[in-house]
Formats: structure tokens, C-alpha cells, sequence
């Protein structure tokens, strides 16, 4: 449990970190300049852990002349100049593990032994994975297609990215931007979200430790409106990638229309868990609990929809209540911790109002608290599980993005599939059969951009991920996001220095 006279400089040193400011600009740390602080919370605490100037305008056009500045020098390194500054790049962040993990656990209010598990490791994956993708930045030879001429195709970078991560994981929110972009030759401007700035300073700083240039990273830490926003609309940013909910993704593509800008969004989710009546019971409950509530909840593509076929239903609400009555909730820095808190009281009030409303038309089986004693400082939300409410419901359309999974009961397959695909979102979920032909037909059938079988949640930086419907569109990780990050340009040869002339003739006739 939280023990409240543990202060927060002994978890991480923030203060003393930041001194210089928040904002990475040009390869060096500086104060923002719009003239307001934002403080950084503990949220398994509430004490303050660093207080900042903001990012302005200003800052933003400093950070995106100083990737323009560096976009040439950058763009014109060799893909194994590049590939051989990620590759150290990698080892910085992996020399850097216990750093990053302790931060992001503080910023987040994460376990420690998820970012040390989870966060860390993976971001370290995406960074090698990427080191090897900036070697494999091909065109294409198509030959001989016209006459007598030669045709190919050029891929290249697109230029400055300009680009927002949500709070929900930061760090990982960073590689996933950062890296294909970089690799494919592109630098970047990164704004994160202004209560979780710090592991994208690092993230930052450890690139510039690597040999990474000055101005390929720069990292701006302020609010949406102000700084965001004009980082979308800035004439000199060519891409825009955003992740985040899908109401803000639609003010983003308006203001990204207005110079045209290429666009790949990351937005909200919903996912179904679809139990089907042969389905192993326990292997589903216990994949149903970490589903729902990894990052206490707050993860996109986390099981919030649980949808059991009638046979079993009863039997899986009585089993999932009572392995999330087991779930250890407290300090994030203590070992035995399984859920830490929400990112902000504000966060934890947000899903409490979700639950309290729910209890006027469906049940709450478990949860649905705020936990007291020594967590009371904390923004903390027991895991909550509720069962019976109609598919119309707030609790089954809406993100909750907190610690709370919701049951429905369904009779046939086609029901099943249909009350799955029942919202908004696409972005992932899972199907749970012993049956192939069951578990494959839910591959085809369910739209979203990620469907795992008897599994929820995993991920790996060779494949990709990213949505359908209003969850978005573009990639992350994989192949498909460096791609994302290129554009394709034909270039033909005329190889007889008299083709241009023959074709004037037949267009204009002789002259």
C-alpha cells in the first residue's frame, strides 16, 4: 500500500532533471514562453512533481525551424548512416531502463513492473526494429513500361512531422511517433501531453546522447489548444500525426485541411470480448481482467465490451468479479502493486460519474469505488465490473478509459457478431472459441484494425496497429507505419533523347 510520507523526489528527481525547462528545441532543454506553468501531479499521491513553463507559438516555430533546418542534412544520410544512429539510440534507451521506467511509473501512476515489463522493453524493441527498417527504404524498378522509357519509383521523406501523444503512454506514444519518422529520413516536432512531458524529454535527450542530430527531435510540452494547434496549422509542418480521442481527431483533420497536410490518426476505442459457449471459461475470465484493466483501464485498444454467449455468461460474471476483487491496488513503486491509479483526479472523477450513472439502469457487480485509507490522496478507482445494461447504453457506446469492463449476454453467433461491430470504434478486439472455423469466421467478419484469438492486448513492433471506422486511420509499429512516413515519386527516362520530340509531333503535329 501507498505509504503517503514516501516523497515523490525519492521516486524520481524531476525537479532537478528539468531545472532548464521542458521544451527540447535544437538539441537543448529551455524554458517555454508563453507566459503560464503547468505542474506535473504524482497521481498516486497528489504531491507536485515538477512545475514547468509552457510551450507557446513561439516555441513552435522555434522547434519546427529547427527541423526544417535539420531536415536536409538528415534526409541526406544514408539509410545505414541512419540505421547505425538508431542502433545507438537503442542502447541508450536500454542503459536508461530503470530511468525511464521510474519516471513514466511517477508521470502515470503505472506499476513500476509494467514500465519496467512493459513500456521500457517494448519502446527498446520499437527503437531497434526501426534501426533495421531505415535500411529497407526502397523504391521500386517498373522497368520498361512506355515505349522507350524507363520508369522507377522513388521513396522518400516527406519532410517536418508535426506531431501530439496522448498521456496514456507516453513514452511508448513517443517511439511509435518518433522512430518510422526519423527512419525514413523525416525530423520531427513532438508534442506530448502537458501532464506526462517527461519521458519524452528523455526519450529526446537519449536520442541526442546516441549522435543523433540537433533539430532531427524536438519536443514541445504544452497545452492542445495553444501549441498543438498551431503545430497542426504550421505552413512548414508537411504530416500531422496524432493519437487520441476521436473528438479532438476530427478538430485536428479541420485544422490540418487548411494546408493540406498528410494525416494519420490514432483515435478512440471500445473493444469487444467475444466469449463464445466452447470457449476454455477460465483462460477467457482471466484474459477478460488483464484485458480490461492493464494502464488501470486507460489503453485504446483494452477489453471494455465483454460479450459472453448465454451458457456461460452467469458463470463468467460471478468468476471475473471474483479475480478483480483479487487485483492489488496501491503505490505504484510497490512491488506487490497491480493497478496504480487513474493518470489525474480529474480522470478518476470522470469514470466515477460513468459508474454512478450506470447504477440507475444496470448492475454493478464489483468496484465502482474510490478506495480510502492511505490511497485516499490518490486518484485511484477500484476495478469495477457491470453486468445487464442495454446496448444502447452509455457504459457499452462511450469510452470509459478507466478500470471498468462491462457484460452482455448474447444467443447466437450472428448476434454476437453483430453487437461486437455495435459502436463507433474499430481500432481492436478478440474473439475467445476452441472452434477454428468459429474463431476464424470472427477474424473476417468483426471490423476492427486488430483481432486477437483466445488473447487480448499484445503487441509487437513487426506488426501493425491501428484502426477502423471512427478509431482512425494509418499505422503504428511495423512496416506499414515506416511506409506511412514516405511518399512515392515516379521518375521516368527517356532513353533516346528523341522521345520528347515524337511526342510533340503527335500532339502538335509538325513545327
Amino acid at each position: 500500500m501507498h505509504n503517503p510520507g514516501n516523497a515523490t523526489p525519492d521516486r524520481f528527481p524531476a525537479q532537478d532533471r528539468f531545472a532548464d525547462g521542458a521544451q527540447y528545441i535544437a538539441g537543448r532543454l529551455t524554458k517555454g514562453t508563453s507566459g503560464r506553468t503547468h505542474t506535473v501531479v504524482d497521481p498516486a499521491t497528489g504531491e507536485d512533481v515538477l512545475t514547468y513553463e509552457l510551450a507557446g507559438p513561439d516555441d513552435v516555430d522555434a522547434a519546427v525551424a529547427a527541423a526544417r533546418a535539420a531536415f536536409p542534412g538528415w534526409a541526406g544520410a544514408t539509410p545505414g548512416e541512419r540505421s547505425d544512429s538508431l542502433h545507438r539510440f537503442a542502447a541508450v534507451l536500454a542503459e536508461r531502463a530503470e530511468d525511464f521506467a521510474r519516471a513514466e511509473s511517477l508521470q502515470c501512476g503505472k506499476p513500476l513492473k509494467l514500465t519496467r515489463e512493459f513500456d521500457v522493453p517494448g519502446t527498446v524493441d520499437n527503437a531497434a526494429f526501426f534501426a533495421g527498417a531505415a535500411r529497407q527504404l526502397q523504391g521500386q524498378s517498373a522497368g520498361e513500361y512506355s515505349g522507350d522509357h524507363t520508369s522507377y519509383v522513388r521513396r522518400e521523406p516527406i519532410g517536418v512531422v508535426g506531431s501530439i501523444a496522448p498521456w496514456n503512454y507516453p513514452l511508448q506514444m513517443a517511439a511509435w511517433k518518433i522512430l518510422p519518422a526519423i527512419a525514413a529520413g523525416n525530423t520531427i516536432v513532438l508534442k506530448p501531453a502537458e501532464i506526462t512531458p517527461l519521458t519524452s524529454l528523455m526519450f529526446a535527450q537519449a536520442a541526442t546522447e546516441a549522435g543523433i542530430p540537433d533539430g532531427v527531435i524536438n519536443i514541445v510540452s504544452g497545452t492542445g489548444r495553444e501549441a498543438g494547434e498551431h503545430l497542426v496549422a504550421h505552413p512548414d509542418v508537411a504530416m500531422t500525426s496524432f493519437t487520441g480521442s476521436t473528438a479532438v481527431g476530427k478538430r485536428v483533420a479541420q485544422v490540418a485541411t487548411a494546408t493540406v497536410k498528410r494525416l494519420h490518426l490514432e483515435l478512440g476505442g471500445k473493444a469487444p470480448f467475444l466469449v463464445f459457449d466452447d470457449a476454455d471459461l477460465d483462460a477467457a475470465v482471466h484474459g477478460a481482467v488483464a484485458g480490461s484493466l492493464i494502464n488501470t483501464g486507460q489503453d485504446c485498444t483494452a477489453a471494455t465490451r465483454a460479450y459472453v454467449q448465454r451458457p456461460l455468461y452467469e458463470a463468467f460474471v460471478e468468476k471475473t468479479a471474483a479475480l478483480m476483487d483479487t487485483v492489488r491496488v496501491g503505490d505504484p513503486f510497490a512491488p506487490g502493486t497491480d493497478l496504480g491509479p487513474l493518470v489525474s483526479h480529474v480522470q478518476r472523477d470522470r469514470v466515477t460519474a460513468f459508474v454512478d450513472r450506470a447504477r440507475s439502469y444496470a448492475r454493478v457487480v464489483t468496484g465502482g469505488e474510490v478506495p480510502q485509507g492511505d490511497l485516499k490522496d490518490g486518484a485511484y478507482y477500484r476495478p469495477t465490473l457491470i453486468a445487464d445494461a442495454a446496448q444502447d447504453s452509455e457504459v457499452v457506446q462511450s469510452e470509459i478509459f478507466g478500470p471498468v469492463l462491462v457484460v452482455l449476454p448474447f444467443d447466437t453467433d450472428d448476434e454476437g457478431i453483430r453487437l461486437a461491430n455495435d459502436t463507433p470504434y474499430g481500432l481492436a478486439a478478440s474473439a475467445w472459441s476452441r472452434d477454428v472455423y468459429r474463431a476464424n469466421r470472427a477474424t473476417r467478419e468483426i471490423r476492427s484494425g486488430c483481432v486477437w484469438i483466445n488473447d487480448h492486448i499484445p503487441i509487437i513492433s513487426e506488426m501493425p496497429h491501428g484502426g477502423y471506422k471512427a478509431s482512425g486511420f494509418g499505422k503504428d509499429m511495423s512496416a506499414y507505419s515506416f511506409e506511412e512516413y514516405t511518399q512515392v515519386k515516379h521518375v521516368m527516362f527517356d532513353n533516346t533523347a528523341v522521345a520528347a520530340k515524337d511526342w510533340h509531333r503527335t500532339v502538335f503535329g509538325d513545327r
